[in-house]
């Protein structure tokens, strides 16, 4: 039987907690990035590799078992997106059948490759996916690099936005007390950033994991109710709504993942947190 080995590539604030929770249970695994990176678990399961994803060679992957590209480019240029995520999708593709040993390769995306903005459900299931924005269209395209080449060992993870204890821009926006006028239904849906670790970290290590997962809450918000919320929270003046812009816009996610993988199932739930972690302002 072949010694499980797993490589995180991308020690950010994402990938380096992966890195840290897969080592504190007991897996060997490796994190890999450009720049030296610290903060490892304190215990023998975690090490690191400096190197360019780029440069990686099939010699240097040919023990992996299972490998989570977790990466952000360097500017968020067409340019940049090139160079990140569908560079690497590619680059690895091409080892696709040198590595005897891989069982999964799991690539984080993005909700943002779908297209729709009035107002749609969008599930696991929804097609066709027409990504509006060149980054978009990019990430597909990554997407679609590892699925060509690894087949049903490629996994995708589309995180919606991303929030947490040190990521605050609702909450910032909801201080201010000269508020511009919101529309009435701009819909919109997010992950905690430490629910995000936990649903990678499931799929990297449980036995059947699904081809696609839709990383986000249960509770798509408009823009509008959840500066309400917060306002209130921080005894902020209240938004308006803004009556010139009537159309619904945004999306709403249908989560895929199992509620008990969650910590806060929804908005309200993690604002909590960030209110509990941030209430002397």
């Amino acid at each position: 039987m072949t010694t499980q080995q797993w490589l995180i590539i991308g020690q950010g604030d994402i990938g380096l907690p992966v890195t840290n929770m897969l080592a504190q249970h007991n897996l060997s695994v490796t994190g890999l990035a450009r720049r030296e990176r610290s903060h490892y678990a304190l215990d023998d399961n975690a090490h690191f590799m400096q190197a360019d994803a780029l440069k990686l060679s099939a010699e240097q992957l040919k023990d992996f078992t299972r490998i989570a590209i977790i990466v952000t480019p360097d500017d968020y240029s067409t340019s940049g997106y090139n160079d990140s995520y569908l560079a690497i999708c590619q680059h690895l593709a091409t080892f696709a059948d040198k590595l005897m040993n891989l069982e999964r390769i799991i690539f984080i995306s993005s909700t943002g490759i779908y297209g729709q903005n009035n107002g749609e459900w969008i599930d696991e299931n929804t097609l066709p996916i027409i990504p509006e924005r060149d980054a978009s269209k990019i990430i597909l395209l990554a997407e679609q690099a590892l699925q060509q080449g690894f087949g049903n060992k490629a996994i995708i993870i589309r995180p919606s936005g991303i929030y947490g204890r040190e990521r605050l821009m609702r909450l910032r926006k909801a201080r201010e007390g000269q508020k511009e006028p919101i529309a009435a239904e701009d819909w919109s849906n997010r992950i905690m950033d430490s629910d995000l670790v936990t649903i990678i970290a499931k799929v990297m290590t449980i036995d059947a994991p699904k081809s696609l997962y839709i990383a986000t809450d249960y509770a798509p918000v408009t823009t509008f109710e959840l500066t309400t919320w917060l306002s209130k929270k921080v005894g902020e003046t209240l938004p308006e709504v803004d009556n010139e812009k009537t159309s619904v816009t945004g999306k709403r996610l249908h989560s895929n993942i199992p509620l008990a993988w969650l910590t806060y199932p929804d908005w309200q739930a993690g604002y909590q947190d960030i209110l509990r972690h941030h209430d002397d302002g």
